[in-house]
């Protein structure tokens, strides 16, 4: 075991060190020396959904590879700030490590579901779901606050004030899907929420008629004899811009929806978005069967090849 953990260490310092080289200025590579954290945001991103992509198709060596590169973007971001001696990759593995002994005190300790609840057993009994998430709760709510100290005692020379709104943890560089289901769940624990599933879908449909009023409104514009151009694409501007934020409403309670069905909507959608690619690839696959390009057919001829795609998926 312990030559097995000494080949792991001796793994991540080859790497940290591969890392160094490639960020050197007069060795380096010209593509890493030039990144910053902020060019590599929307590469961490789709790091992250190339390892997601990965565990779907249930590959391990395809997993171990995307895990690699999400771990290349760690070393990234660490060495980055290495070099302006703000932390380096040490600093970060033992920050995530006390964070997970402090946020699982009933592995790493004797405390019990007694000692959650006040009482005094120090043995290491089995705590329920309910005290997990107590436990949880409670814990991230002092490291919160410790939070809300330290950024104040850094800003009593500044003039920005302290954030202490509860959506302040989430954060707003989340896919959109996420976000948006993470700021229900937080507002949904003090009490702002539906009670149940059957006023969000009043609420969807709601959304959707609001969307029609906008398409109707556009449709008036596009037909209107206006001999004022300005003023009619101003209003046109203005009637696009509405239509975006319909169409956003109807997807945050969309997303409300899936939550109260207990339907993580980020995978709903992707497994939705895997059936539409599934289905299409067999329309394609049946025309080229037929010596037809899809750009010759017409839609009413692609629609028949769907059918019998989607048909013939049902019944597998």
């Amino acid at each position: 075991m312990q030559n097995a953990s000494k080949a792991s260490l001796d793994e991540m310092q080859r790497l940290l060190e591969i890392m160094m080289q490639l960020r050197d200025p007069q060795s380096g590579c010209p593509w890493d020396v030039k990144q910053t954290m902020q060019s590599l945001t929307r590469y961490t991103i789709e790091e992250a959904y190339e390892v997601a992509d990965a565990i779907a198709t249930g590959d391990m060596q395809d997993i171990k590879d995307e895990l690699g590169d999400l771990l290349f973007q760690v070393v990234f971001y660490a060495q980055i700030a290495s070099e302006s001696k703000a932390f380096s990759f040490d600093d970060v593995a033992q920050s995530i490590s006390e964070k997970l002994v402090r946020r699982h005190p009933h592995v790493f300790s004797a405390q019990s579901e007694n000692d959650v609840l006040g009482g005094t057993n120090k043995e290491r009994t089995p705590l329920s779901d309910s005290a997990l998430n107590a436990q949880w709760d409670a814990i991230k709510a002092q490291e919160k606050q410790l939070k809300k100290r330290l950024r104040k005692q850094g800003s009593e020379q500044s003039d920005h004030a302290v954030e202490t709104s509860i959506l302040d943890n989430v954060p707003k560089g989340m896919p959109a899907l996420m976000y948006a289901q993470k700021l229900q769940k937080a507002c949904a624990k003090v009490g702002f929420d539906w009670p149940d599933a059957a006023p969000v879908i009043d609420k969807v449909r709601e959304e959707v008629e609001e969307i029609q009023q906008e398409l109707d409104m556009k449709q008036r514009l596009l037909c209107a004899n206006s001999t004022d151009e300005k003023s009619l694409s101003s209003s046109m501007h203005d009637n696009q811009q509405a239509i975006e934020e319909e169409i956003g409403d109807a997807l945050f309670a969309m997303v409300n929806l899936a939550r109260h069905c207990k339907v993580d909507a980020d995978t709903a959608l992707r497994n939705a978005s895997n059936k539409f690619a599934y289905r299409f690839k067999g329309v394609e696959r049946l025309a080229a069967e037929q010596d037809e390009k899809l750009e010759a057919l017409t839609l009413d001829e692609m629609e028949a090849l769907w059918q019998q795609v989607k048909q013939s998926s049902n019944t597998k």
